[in-house]
């Protein structure tokens, strides 16, 4: 892909519906780096299910601008959510919605980003398709800084993903963003890689926990 480099490209990315299209900026060994012409993406390699060429009718992204984070940092996926921590972001994660705020603490496998409409919210790295950052001097929904602090998770933090959920059994959680019912509930175990959840009529639904993106408590 290095002969892309500087090129307009078109991404698929998995659980994205539409294409992402800009400039390649930057190329690491597990994250790549987009300039769409207003914005730059962060993009983990496992997501993209496809790279080329851009359409000439659909290649004029102009010249970056600044990047929000370092430019001078060897590009990896971790380093980019290091140098994320405390700058405005924009995440897509589970189907068409995204989540604006705040990388605050980064674990093993997975990471907390502090939100104003889910507030901590753990996310799964496996599972993060793009991230976003903002200009630094931009706070979500243009809410004053004292408005919106950046609080530091209010549970204690496990290494893991799976033992960051089991902290929260016998507790009521929401998976996913919430995109389904079965994923809303009392998180009753989590044992052998699968997560029982109690939804509103009583049943016990089981989920992989592969396919768990993301946890928070309302």
């Amino acid at each position: 892909m290095k002969t892309y480099l500087n090129q307009p490209v078109l991404l698929t990315v998995s659980g994205i519906r539409l294409p992402v299209k800009g400039r390649l900026i930057d190329l690491g060994p597990d994250i790549l780096v987009l300039h769409n012409g207003i914005q730059f993406l962060y993009v983990p390699l496992v997501h993209v299910q496809q790279l080329t060429r851009c359409p000439p009718y659909e290649s004029n992204f102009g010249e970056p601008s600044e990047p929000p984070l370092d430019p001078a940092m060897d590009l990896s996926y971790r380093k980019v959510l290091l140098n994320a921590k405390g700058i405005f972001s924009e995440l897509y994660i589970a189907g068409s919605q995204t989540v604006h705020g705040y990388v605050t603490s980064i674990m093993n496998d997975f990471f907390v980003f502090y939100s104003p409409m889910f507030r901590s919210l753990y996310v799964s790295m496996r599972h993060l398709k793009i991230l976003v950052p903002y200009d630094p001097h931009t706070t979500p929904y243009a809410l004053e800084q004292e408005k919106f602090p950046v609080h530091p998770a209010t549970a204690s933090l496990a290494r893991t993903f799976d033992q960051q959920l089991r902290k929260f059994e016998n507790e009521f959680v929401i998976l996913d963003l919430g995109e389904h019912p079965e994923k809303i509930g009392l998180l009753k175990s989590v044992q052998n890689n699968l997560v029982e959840m109690v939804t509103a009529d009583g049943a016990s639904t089981f989920i992989h926990l592969d396919h768990v993106k993301t946890i928070h408590r309302p």
